[in-house]
């Protein structure tokens, strides 16, 4: 009898070593499997990401500019609001008594009541076109800015701090102030500069008829053509000596070339 209870505790010893054994085994295999899955998953994580991320790095931001100063204004369809970014192709709007002021990397615009323009990109240059009322602007250096107004383009003429002020009557007409440097106003090939503390009213006529000079001016001489004259984009008119801008002076930051 004592024999047979060694050999049933022998061979219950032999079995529970055989069942610990195998738990050990299938535990190490678990852990194994849990492994490679867990490091195909994070290999699987990693490659969507890159995947997710490679274009976004790929392609440059369009945010062109931040809203700083807002009044019953609106960039788009939306309220806008101090902080807001805004981008190309954004529509900024204020309504009659409102007033809008975006800064724009070394460049800021301030839209008066009753305007409306829309944000964009001349190559690396923030830029905006002025669909109606009163526009004013002011940059740090003659690439910070351009201002579109139908055919004509108007900017800073040189890198000294500039102030300009763009008024639309309608389509064709406008009226460009210089408050402080000089302004360049370009339609197609036709460039003409107004000089601080003047003001123009531009007439835009792309299709009028190359000037005609006295009888006989032009000509070249006997068997020459006539010599062509250089064709005029617009035709523009001294309204007289600009003051600064009232509402442009209670922003001290638009007077300094750092925060223009």
């Amino acid at each position: 009898m004592t024999c047979l209870r060694v050999d049933r505790l022998a061979v219950t010893s032999s079995i529970d070593r055989f069942s610990v054994s195998n738990k050990i085994k299938f535990l190490a295999v678990t852990l194994r499997n849990e492994r490679v899955s867990i490091a195909k998953s994070l290999l699987a994580l990693f490659v969507s990401a890159s995947l997710v991320a490679a274009p976004v790095w790929a392609a440059p931001s369009s945010s062109l500019g931040i809203v700083v100063y807002a009044d019953r204004a609106q960039v788009g369809t939306a309220q806008a609001s101090v902080g807001a970014t805004v981008f190309s192709g954004d529509r900024l709007s204020t309504e009659q008594t409102g007033s809008l002021q975006v800064r724009a990397s070394a460049a800021r615009l301030l839209l008066a009541g009753a305007s409306s323009a829309t944000f964009s990109q001349d190559d690396a240059t923030p830029s905006a076109t002025l669909t109606g009322g009163t526009a004013t602007f002011s940059t740090a250096n003659s690439k910070a800015f351009a201002l579109h107004v139908a055919s004509a383009v108007i900017r800073p003429n040189s890198d000294q701090p500039t102030i300009g002020q763009v008024t639309v009557l309608n389509p064709k007409e406008l009226i460009v102030r210089s408050t402080r440097g000089s302004l360049s106003i370009a339609v197609e090939d036709d460039v003409r500069e107004i000089p601080e503390g003047a003001a123009y009213r531009v007439v835009l006529d792309p299709n009028a008829a190359d000037p005609q000079g006295p009888r006989g001016a032009g000509s070249g001489g006997y068997g020459r053509p006539p010599i062509k004259a250089a064709k005029s984009r617009f035709i523009w008119f001294a309204v007289g000596v600009t003051a600064v801008v009232t509402v442009w002076a209670l922003h001290e930051a638009f007077e300094s070339p750092d925060r223009p």
